[in-house]
């Protein structure tokens, strides 16, 4: 069952920050399958490759069905983990964050390394912008021109989103209202239209929240 709305990330960022001397940059990359977020971290890794660590971790699944994490060299459960933890935290899904690290010279320490990259991985996430997407059903409305401006007026008061209008020897609008409100939508638009449109159902999709 697809989820309503979940959190995730716009675009591709990154972001750094200097720790006691460490270089850390933070990369996110949002992701829609694990072969994207391995080639992500191996690009990420021929970039940085002079790096001394590039740690990193993701989730994949509407339930975060798959969870990876790596320290890349660093003490274990001092680098990939709190990574991980950030985007469990943060309850975003689909991303794969690269923490990358320039060794300045100091130890941190695990404890510091652990905040470090879980910093490192919040400035990634604050480099993507986190966003919301929706669960949209496609809802296709075909009428004559005669009702065209009643309905767009209708659409607008009740905050519907709409997407490509198409017109031909009729008027076919495209409306998006959120999943879990398709069948009254549906309902409302026949009753508003005295049963006159053709109502057709199409995909459920999902869209940024204000797309």
């Amino acid at each position: 069952m697809m989820l309503e709305q979940y959190r995730t990330v716009r675009s591709p960022g990154s972001r750094e920050i200097v720790i006691r001397k460490s270089r850390f940059i933070g990369h996110v990359m949002p992701v829609e399958n694990e072969e994207e977020a391995v080639q992500f971290i191996e690009d990420i890794k021929k970039k940085h490759w002079n790096a001394t660590h590039n740690c990193s971790a993701y989730t994949l699944g509407e339930r975060d069905e798959i969870q990876r994490q790596s320290d890349d060299g660093e003490p274990s459960g001092t680098a990939g983990k709190p990574i991980l933890e950030v985007i469990r935290n943060q309850g975003v899904k689909n991303v794969a964050i690269v923490v990358t690290r320039y060794f300045g010279g100091i130890m941190l320490g695990a404890g510091g390394l652990i905040r470090a990259y879980t910093d490192g991985a919040v400035l990634a996430l604050e480099a993507g912008e986190v966003i919301t997407r929706v669960l949209r059903r496609e809802v296709f409305v075909e009428l004559d021109y005669t009702w065209l401006g009643k309905v767009e007026n209708e659409l607008r008061g009740r905050g519907i989103q709409t997407g490509e209008t198409l017109f031909t020897d009729k008027v076919t609008l495209l409306c998006l209202p959120r999943n879990d409100e398709g069948d009254a939508f549906m309902a409302w638009i026949t009753d508003l239209t005295q049963g006159q449109a053709l109502v057709t159902e199409g995909r459920r999709i999902y869209y940024s929240e204000g797309e």
